[in-house]
């Protein structure tokens, strides 16, 4: 088995706030997150399989055609409020990973995705594996 990751980053806003709560509950919770801010983020996408007769774990323009159409989702965008997928979403680092995992394993060649990886900041990246972490 072989694995191959791919990289691309995007910009985009968000707040930690649940609609349900008080402001007084959110800012316990969720402390300066509250407040509207953003990030440079990364997207890494690990695809795995055997090494194919083209010399490769799977056609990269096909990863790339998935990951694109998730940062076209998101680049430059509130999360919270202008991305319909993630309406709903406390976006957080964790379920911005289980998220675009989802878009990408429909995306994808049946079994391929492996990983997906959202790097928040320097000190926080937010990983979500297939379940049962199979490798």
């Amino acid at each position: 088995m072989v694995y191959a990751t791919r990289k691309f980053t995007f910009s985009a806003g968000h707040r930690y706030w649940r609609p349900e709560w008080s402001a007084e509950e959110n800012a316990r919770t969720f402390g300066s997150l509250t407040v509207a801010h953003g990030h440079n983020y990364a997207l890494e996408v690990t695809v795995r399989g055997p090494v194919d007769a083209d010399g490769m774990v799977m056609d990269l323009t096909v990863l790339e055609r998935a990951m694109r159409a998730v940062i076209d989702l998101v680049d430059h965008r509130d999360l919270g409020r202008a991305v319909p997928v993630l309406a709903g979403t406390i976006t957080t680092g964790e379920n911005l990973a289980a998220e675009f995992y989802g878009i990408l394993d429909r995306a994808l060649p049946p079994g391929r995705l492996k990983r997906v990886a959202v790097v928040e900041t320097e000190n926080n990246r937010f990983e979500y594996e297939e379940a049962g972490g199979a490798a």
